[in-house]
């Protein structure tokens, strides 16, 4: 691939040189992560950030969050977006996307001129705060005003804010059309349009608010599509609304490397078994379980904690300010289990996460592939565990068939160096923590609570352990979902 040619300027922010590094010595960027990584991020063509010709203030950004070098996303997607042409990109889920769409628009961005010029969208609220937020650390000594806008907010708050300048608008769908129709947001002079997780933003869902939405932008727009999988939809949206594309696929080799997969193939009856059973023997960083609707997670949640594990518990019935309360703490590593819905299996990156459970198995190869990209975040090593029932039998075959991949029987004994980082191997965390004495009254987050329920609303198969198959160490109560889990002072 052919070097970009070099991006003129249009504001007072300066251009980096090659040979001067002297900017770099004042900079504070994060230990290095030794950790092993795959050649998802690894297997690059050499070509470095400097080499981008991007803002010294940028590349300030871009050093201090850790970046050292480009993924092969990065290298394939920054050059080519830098020239302002369309880009399709697919590449696997954890190998570097959003600053591969981020970076080029920021780069782009004139501050000086008081409009939104880059709009980000993204399919969940999670997401688009997340990557809201790496917005703003990669522009931080750029003065770029960033906004993200969520369904589940009021619309005076944003109202209030676009009173004020914005450069980069991030959003869900729904509510930017709210505010564009409005005419509260202005995207008329906006050059930059990116669709994360394109293939979601293109289904039938979303389809008719995507199409209002491109009548509100300039017809001389840049269009940047990512996603992992693009399905015949995004085909359509490219002939109709991209000039000639500049296509990447970074997919055929790399889709599930890094992850171990394996099954385990059990009765419903016996799933909570399995699970107590896993988080006795696994060494658990942080595990996110999957489940199939927001009913099961919160059952599956209540169960868990009943075990004596600390669990929070996140879907799209509760509260977006819960919401973003379980997932801010558990990106804190306030606690270490995550029951979910496929909330959360769109984008949405904790490097911590070092074990996916799929308790429900998806019904198809997409979700699948969504779900397990939660471990093995940037190319390090990851594992994916699918509890299988006979039902799920024929949706598994079809997975691996579709996804050109192995998913394995689950063995007696798992090597941790599949998915431990080297330096976590020699003495596990436990995952349960002996406590004094149990509360009997606790505080009450709405919608969030996980209650120490004994056998109220629950399904056939889902059942308590009896207390001599439980581990020695236990905690007596449950956790609260996005709070600490300590007994509240009565």
């Amino acid at each position: 691939m052919s070097q970009a040619t070099r991006p003129s300027s249009s504001n007072s922010l300066s251009t980096a040189n090659s040979n001067d590094l002297s900017w770099k010595a004042g900079l504070r960027p994060p230990p290095k992560d030794l950790r092993p990584q795959t050649k998802d991020v690894t297997a690059t063509k050499g070509l470095e950030f400097e080499d981008m010709y991007l803002r010294r203030e940028l590349l300030m950004g871009i050093f201090e969050a850790g970046f050292e070098r480009p993924s092969p996303i990065q290298e394939e997607a920054i050059p080519i977006a830098l020239t302002k042409r369309d880009v399709l990109a697919r590449a696997k889920n954890g190998t570097g996307k959003t600053a591969a769409f981020v970076i080029p628009a920021l780069q782009q961005i004139d501050i000086n001129k008081p409009k939104i010029q880059a709009l980000l969208l993204v399919p969940t609220r999670e997401l688009a705060l997340q990557t809201s937020q790496v917005c703003k650390i990669l522009g931080k000594h750029m003065g770029i005003q960033v906004m993200a806008t969520t369904g589940g907010t009021t619309l005076k708050d944003d109202i209030m804010r676009l009173a004020e300048p914005v450069h980069v608008l991030v959003g869900t769908p729904g509510r930017i059309l709210d505010l564009a129709g409005k005419s509260v947001a202005d995207l008329s002079e906006c050059p930059v349009f990116v669709m994360d997780e394109a293939d979601k933003l293109l289904s039938p869902e979303f389809t008719p608010v995507m199409e209002q939405l491109l009548s509100f932008l300039p017809t001389d727009r840049q269009v940047m599509l990512f996603s992992a999988t693009f399905p015949l939809i995004v085909k359509d949206f490219k002939d109709k609304h991209m000039n000639s594309p500049y296509e990447i696929n970074l997919m055929e080799e790399l889709t599930l490397r890094g992850v171990t997969q394996y099954y385990a193939y059990v009765e419903e009856r016996q799933k909570v078994h399995c699970l107590n059973t896993l988080f006795s023997k696994l060494q658990i960083n942080q595990s996110i379980i999957f489940c199939n609707s927001t009913n099961r997670v919160e059952l599956l949640a209540k169960k868990i904690t009943e075990l004596g594990y600390s669990c929070f518990y996140s879907h799209a019935k509760m509260l977006q300010s819960h919401r973003n309360r379980v997932f801010h703490d558990f990106r804190n590593g306030v606690c270490r289990n995550l029951v979910c819905s496929d909330l959360l299996t769109r984008g949405i990156d904790i490097q911590a996460v070092n074990v996916v459970i799929n308790f429900d198995f998806p019904k198809n190869s997409e979700t699948y592939l969504h779900r397990i990209g939660r471990s093995g975040r940037f190319g390090h090593f990851g594992l994916a565990i699918n509890l299988v029932t006979y039902e799920d039998r024929f949706n598994l075959y079809r997975i691996e068939q579709e996804l050109g991949t192995e998913i394995q029987p689950i063995p007696q004994h798992i090597d941790k160096s599949l998915y431990v980082a080297p330096g976590g191997l020699e003495e596990p965390e436990p995952q349960k923590q002996p406590v004094q004495q149990q509360p009997q009254q606790r505080q009450q987050a709405p919608g969030q609570q996980v209650q120490n329920h004994q056998g109220n609303g629950r399904p056939n198969g889902m059942q308590v352990l009896p207390q001599a198959a439980q581990p020695q160490q236990r905690v007596p109560y449950p956790a609260q979902p996005g709070y600490r889990a300590t007994p509240v002072a009565r």
